[in-house]
């Protein structure tokens, strides 16, 4: 495959050559042989995204999103790699559980996944001794959607997270505190956990960071040297004062301008989706969550680079380089000869408007339906194979 008259995001002309599942040469004006050739347009070319928080609801939630439709919208919002959370039925809380959603992933062939793994077995709030056994392989928990509540527990799991080399993957939340005051049940989680962290030297990622106090803990710790990275989602940094149920909530304008600042500040590692779909009924009875692959880029985009100014290399490195870094996937997140050929094609021109009943995953739970965009995803392309095409 020949993909030419691209740009890449620092505005460099290129044409990218992919061959069995790897970029072979970047260029100007390259003539391989007789590939398959796809012209670019104009269009911007930066690598396949890469999301840390994503569900795809496998196994037991399927009415809501599979691996296959989850794997599509994926596709279509120029993702090549995702993580998925374990809050499934049953609970993922063994390797086993995680290498069956890993495999079903990969026979789909649309998208590359890793599962992580609960910190506690089957949420049960207490039982951390499993984790010892994990194989090498397993190097991400979280207990997302609910966070460990007990200090005591959460600290055996930091403990035995050093000695594993395991990532520890924090949703922070007092669940005690949240049915109240759900901003201050994100500080003290995220207090606490960043203690822990600096405490154990364990490696501390924090996810969907929403309130400007969390936001600047974490930026002090990071200045302190705590092994600590976070990410932030498209819907915090775009909504302020929204009823629309996620969690955690839509914060103030206060909260999402403290979230940008940290983006440019470099304190904030990269940009997760938390795509969460839910059926309309179960979304009409109040749970929290809204879909998030296709609606991604065109949202950071448009914020970030149109309205705040950020350089668009800087957003590729939020939503692509750094994401891989994170997950230790040594050959992707970037274009370089040698990478994985996991690419995406961008028009960066032209408005699009988002239309939940078009959008590829099984569920339609999103407040950006009607909201118009730029930077729409064109063709999406894992591992030199096309997954997505909208040229």
């Amino acid at each position: 495959m020949l993909i030419k008259n691209a740009f890449l995001s620092d505005g460099t002309p290129a044409d990218v050559w992919v061959y069995e599942g790897s970029i072979r040469a970047i260029g100007q004006n390259l003539t391989i042989g007789d590939p398959e050739v796809i012209d670019a347009a104009g269009r911007t070319l930066l690598p396949g995204f890469v999301d840390l928080h994503c569900h795809w609801r496998t196994p037991g939630f399927e009415y809501k999103e599979d691996i296959a439709t989850g794997s599509r919208a994926a596709a279509a919002g120029g993702y090549t790699f995702v993580n998925l959370m374990p809050n499934t039925k049953p609970v993922c809380s063994s390797a086993e559980q995680a290498r069956a959603v890993m495999d079903k992933a990969r026979e789909v062939g649309l998208c590359g996944a890793n599962q992580t793994v609960s910190i506690t077995e089957n949420f049960d709030g207490h039982s951390v001794a499993r984790l010892l056994e994990l194989p090498d392989d397993i190097k991400f928990i979280t207990e997302d959607g609910k966070g460990v509540q007990s200090s005591e527990v959460m600290a055996r799991a930091f403990a035995i997270c050093r000695e594993k080399g395991i990532t520890l993957m924090s949703h922070a939340e007092d669940m005690d505190i949240s049915p109240w005051d759900y901003r201050l049940a994100e500080n003290i989680e995220t207090v606490r956990n960043l203690h822990l962290c600096e405490y154990y030297g364990t490696r501390l990622h924090m996810c969907h960071v929403s309130t400007k106090e969390a936001i600047l803990a974490i930026s002090e710790a990071k200045a302190r040297g705590v092994n600590v990275t976070c990410e932030v989602t498209p819907h915090h940094l775009w909504f302020h004062d929204l009823d629309y149920k996620v969690n955690p909530p839509i914060r103030a304008a206060e909260d999402v301008a403290a979230l940008v600042q940290a983006i440019k500040s470099g304190y904030v590692d990269a940009i997760a989706t938390d795509h969460a779909p839910h059926s309309a009924e179960d979304k009409a009875n109040g749970m929290a969550g809204m879909v998030g692959s296709e609606t991604a880029f065109g949202v950071c985009y448009t914020k970030l680079c149109l309205q705040e100014g950020l350089p668009l290399p800087l957003l590729e490195n939020l939503m692509s380089r750094m994401p891989a870094a994170i997950l230790g996937l040594e050959k992707k997140g970037e274009i370089r000869p040698g990478f994985d050929a996991d690419l995406v094609l961008v028009d960066l021109e032209h408005p699009w408007t988002v239309d939940a009943a078009n959008l590829h995953s099984k569920s339609r739970n999103t407040p950006f339906d009607g909201v118009q965009l730029y930077g729409r995803v064109c063709l999406t392309v894992c591992g030199g194979k096309v997954t997505h095409r909208d040229l």
